[in-house]
């Protein structure tokens, strides 16, 4: 693959991700992060990637700094708020390109845990944030960001896992599978044709996901075609 990913550290370089977030998700400018939100995340500790092929800019990814709660007090993470990749270019390994050199970059810069939001109803997502890349989920947010004008989003509400990606280690290993969530594996085409119905999957789904976790379950893998597994992970993270 040609493609390469770099840190983005310029106004030009910028400005060619939102340009870039507008294509791919098709938001109202009112929706858009700004160029000065890039801005911002490079000078506060957070970073943003893009993936070049051939100099034209084809996915990017944008993180911030942020604190989270424990028992032992607030610990640093890593927020990747957004990954976006041009339609001919997914399923070519772009995105985790672009995970692989977050991950480097976030441990050079002293992080060891990076988290973000996804949809539980786009299943390859799903696959590669938990099989590919080993994150877990442990906390579920009834839509995250509201209903927005993407038509990605399909009018739904913005329903999300939040994955936790340990950048040292895999908290997963030997964690016996006590329970499963399962989307219907033609998801994609519910939401397109008949979006009642894939509202009434989502509230099933959210409403497994909120039961599940309340017993202390993580969500510790993925088996195909949309199936979540949950268990209690040996490592206590």
């Amino acid at each position: 693959m040609s493609v390469e990913a770099r840190l983005l550290t310029t106004v030009e370089e910028f400005a060619a991700a939102v340009r870039l977030q507008q294509q791919i998700w098709g938001f109202s400018d009112v929706e858009l992060l700004p160029v000065r939100l890039f801005v911002v995340a490079s000078k506060i500790g957070g970073q943003s990637f893009g993936a070049y092929d051939q100099g034209r800019m084809v996915a990017f990814t944008i993180a911030i700094p942020g604190l989270k709660k424990t028992p032992c007090g607030p610990k640093p993470y890593l927020h990747s708020h957004m990954l976006g990749v041009c339609p001919e270019y997914r399923d070519r390994g772009v995105g985790r390109l672009l995970k692989y050199a977050q991950r480097e970059r976030a441990i050079a810069d002293g992080f060891d845990l990076m988290e973000w939001t996804f949809d539980p109803l786009e299943l390859k997502n799903a696959y590669f944030n938990l099989e590919r890349l080993g994150a877990v989920v442990r906390r579920y947010v009834l839509n995250q960001y509201g209903t927005t004008t993407s038509p990605l989003h399909g009018g739904m509400p913005t329903d999300r896992c939040v994955a936790e990606w340990y950048l040292l280690r895999d908290c997963r290993v030997q964690a016996p599978v006590e329970d499963r969530i399962d989307v219907p594996a033609d998801i994609e085409e519910i939401r397109r044709r008949d979006v009642p119905r894939a509202r009434a999957i989502q509230k099933g789904v959210s409403d497994r996901f909120v039961e599940c976790f309340g017993r202390g379950l993580t969500v510790i893998g993925f088996e195909g075609p949309g199936t979540y597994l949950l268990g209690r992970p040996a490592d206590d993270v």
